[in-house]
């Protein structure tokens, strides 16, 4: 994995079964599964030849500690040292202090103030000659935070990695969607009070697929749940809310329906 900073640089899912997850995740994304050969097990999600997540057991302490199966986005960093001391300086914590991932890089897990997590990351190799287009089935679509307060959240990331507004819509009572662009480029995720009945605070991905009905059939025939949708968004595009069968939470997002 290679840094680019401000950016969110990859995704991670921890889980209680892992085989039942690859399966799962082939089947209704169509990500290909690769052993990275790493101990603890590691398996890269693969969109055709690009690397874009991984997907590991879920560590015996964190699961003690009350963490359910989740997906986890890294954000890009030049110093996940100094990085960590601004998020506890702005109100966020750090979940697990920075430590070195030999021959990848270097990462910390934390929260922002309201308890959203996510990880900071510095990768140690070069970054891949090329990508797949952002909406290629596969890639990480959309980065969307359920947050504590949606006006705050923006301030405290916008001042950690340079974020910049895009769109802000309004949902009437739901309150602002606050679209966002990391780096300079086009929105990449949005920002929104989560709901009343939300009992914390967290980050939702959207994977890209090649067709929203298709990919809901796949995901109940696979054993997963749909929590919300299929609706269709500004911009013309298909989303649908999900969980897996482990508990994951997830969404995919779609040009066409």
């Amino acid at each position: 994995m290679a840094t680019q900073a401000g950016s969110f640089v990859w995704i991670e899912l921890m889980t209680r079964d892992t085989k039942s997850a690859e399966e799962f995740y082939r089947r209704v994304v169509g990500w290909n599964m690769v052993d990275a050969g790493m101990s603890p097990p590691y398996t890269l999600l693969m969109a055709g030849e690009a690397m874009v997540g991984g997907l590991m057991e879920l560590p015996a302490d964190v699961a003690a500690a009350g963490t359910p199966p989740c997906w986890t986005g890294y954000v890009g960093v030049d110093d996940v040292d100094a990085m960590a001391a601004r998020v506890q300086a702005a109100g966020g914590s750090v979940c697990r202090p920075p430590e070195d991932i030999p021959g990848i890089g270097r990462f910390s897990v934390v929260a922002d103030p309201h308890g959203a997590v996510f990880i900071i990351f510095k990768g140690s190799g070069e970054p891949p000659a090329a990508m797949p287009a952002p909406d290629a089935p596969g890639m990480i679509g959309w980065h969307e935070l359920h947050a504590g307060d949606g006006a705050k959240a923006f301030d405290f990331y916008s001042g950690l990695f340079g974020w910049t507004r895009a769109q802000a819509i309004d949902m009437g009572p739901m309150g602002v969607y606050q679209t966002f662009a990391t780096g300079g480029n086009m929105a990449v995720g949005g920002m929104m009070t989560k709901m009343p009945d939300s009992p914390w605070s967290f980050w939702l991905y959207y994977f890209n697929v090649d067709g929203i009905d298709a990919a809901i059939e796949r995901v109940t025939g696979a054993g997963g749940k749909v929590l919300m949708g299929p609706h269709q968004v500004p911009g013309g595009q298909w989303i649908v809310q999900c969980i897996d069968p482990q508990g994951a939470m997830f969404a995919l997002l779609s040009n066409r329906r």
